[in-house]
């Protein structure tokens, strides 16, 4: 799945600084899009909208994003995953036929499964005027349609067409938003943010079928997944219920605010937390043209020398190469995100002076900053091990930082505010060290798990 990694690694070695900055924009909007566009939009269209609306439907707009946000990924993600390796088996056997068939399929079954649960909640629960409701499903459904999109981003090649229809998202969400708010409010808001969302999702999907001009046939075949990789399925629901585990508890606090709609947030920890997971977003560039392309390069060279029945040293030389490509990205990671972690916790003051945050938000965000630094080491870890098909792993080690955010968040919640942050670094931390102790030990002996613990024939 490194097509876009290898374009993008063009643009890093024309030898001139622009070149650099290209590849990084572009890898970063690859990697981080959806989540960078809500992100920076939410913030944008809050900025703008409270200019002509009141707190309180400020506060209703900005929840019914994080809502859609947190759910349509969770909700989403056993579905995604599935596709993903469909998809990713599919390129390595040089047969993307079915692509059109399986983006549309997956849309389906997603659509249709998840109107049972944003249906009722939308429709009946919320108290929202009818328009607004309307408007957050379609919000929910656009979010989840980029989640199932955005699979294909990194196989595109193309990786101008992505960063501009993210960044036109952007300009509608915060151009509509600014013309609808005055008349409309809460609503008006949401409608334009869903604009520049629909802009991106039907841009990049139009993309996709650009790509893989293929007929659609079988939508559901990828279903046949869910036997054989299931494990894949609950890795990606352990993992993305696990991010947003700490911020529903936290939901709960003393500190939490009910709206007039009926929805339940914490508001102070919920911004200082996404405001934290901006700084994770050069790092997320980096692995997309690093671990992706260079790590993947040395990846087949070593399995298909397996497969060529390769001698011993060469074999021995293939692993070696690993191992050199890995500790290479960990440590370019460390010191490109280690300088921004610690220039975002010394310069916090500034930068929440700067956007107008209130410093209640403060030892949060900094908890949340080192946390994110360890978050993506976790992230990387167990990518590296998916890619040696350590299934049961994979599923394992989601499943410690779930239970992991789950109680020291919980503890956290009960020593009281001066500790509120704390159960989601621990949380990760604990998870990283985990899952570094066990990669170090799969990778060490990657020429026996080759040859002996994935070998069916030698069971």
């Amino acid at each position: 799945m490194a097509g876009i990694g290898f374009e993008l690694r063009k643009l890093t070695q024309r030898d001139d600084l622009i070149g650099v900055l290209q590849g990084a924009v572009h890898s970063s909007m690859a990697s981080t899009g959806p989540w960078l566009f809500t992100i920076l939009s939410l913030g944008g269209v809050v900025v703008l909208g409270s200019r002509f609306v009141l707190p309180s439907d400020a506060a209703t707009f900005q929840l019914i994003v994080i809502y859609n946000f947190a759910f349509s990924l969770v909700m989403s993600s056993p579905v995604v995953l599935l596709m993903t390796r469909y998809l990713a088996d599919s390129i390595y056997r040089k047969n993307v036929e079915e692509a059109p068939a399986l983006l549309l399929g997956c849309l389906s079954l997603l659509f249709a499964t998840q109107l049972l649960v944003a249906g009722p909640f939308y429709l009946f629960y919320v108290h929202l005027e009818t328009p607004a409701r309307l408007a957050a499903l379609a919000n929910f459904f656009l979010l989840t349609g980029i989640w199932v999109v955005g699979v294909f981003l990194t196989a595109l090649k193309d990786y101008n067409s992505v960063s501009v229809s993210f960044a036109a998202g952007v300009v509608v969400s915060l151009g509509a938003s600014a013309l609808l708010a005055p008349k409309y409010s809460a609503t008006g808001m949401l409608v334009g943010f869903t604009a520049g969302m629909a802009l991106i999702f039907f841009s990049l999907t139009a993309r996709v079928f650009a790509e893989y001009p293929y007929p659609v046939s079988l939508p559901f075949r990828f279903v046949i997944n869910i036997r054989k990789y299931w494990e894949i399925g609950l890795a990606g629901l352990l993992y993305n219920s696990a991010i947003w585990v700490d911020k529903w508890i936290m939901w709960g606090s003393p500190h939490h605010k009910v709206l007039g709609s009926r929805m339940v947030s914490y508001p102070d920890y919920d911004s200082a937390m996404f405001l934290a997971y901006l700084s994770i977003v050069p790092a997320m560039g980096l692995f997309v043209f690093s671990i992706e392309t260079n790590f993947y390069e040395k990846y087949l060279r070593f399995y298909r020398g397996i497969q060529g029945h390769m001698n011993y040293a060469g074999i021995d030389r293939g692993h070696r190469d690993i191992i050199r490509s890995l500790a290479g990205g960990v440590r370019n990671f460390v010191i490109l995100q280690g300088s921004i972690c610690l220039f975002s916790i010394l310069l916090a003051p500034e930068i929440f002076n700067f956007l107008g945050i209130s410093f209640v938000q403060l030892g949060i965000f900094r908890l949340g900053v080192l946390g994110a630094f360890f978050h993506v080491l976790f992230l990387f870890m167990t990518i590296i091990l998916s890619y040696f098909d350590l299934r049961h792993v994979a599923v394992a080690l989601q499943a410690v930082f779930l239970i992991a955010n789950t109680a020291f968040t919980l503890l956290s919640l009960r020593l009281g505010f001066p500790w509120y942050g704390h159960g989601y670094f621990m949380a990760v931390l604990v998870s990283f060290a985990v899952a570094l102790f066990v990669t170090i030990h799969y990778v060490r002996q990657l020429p026996y798990q080759a040859f002996v613990c994935t070998n069916t024939s030698a069971r």
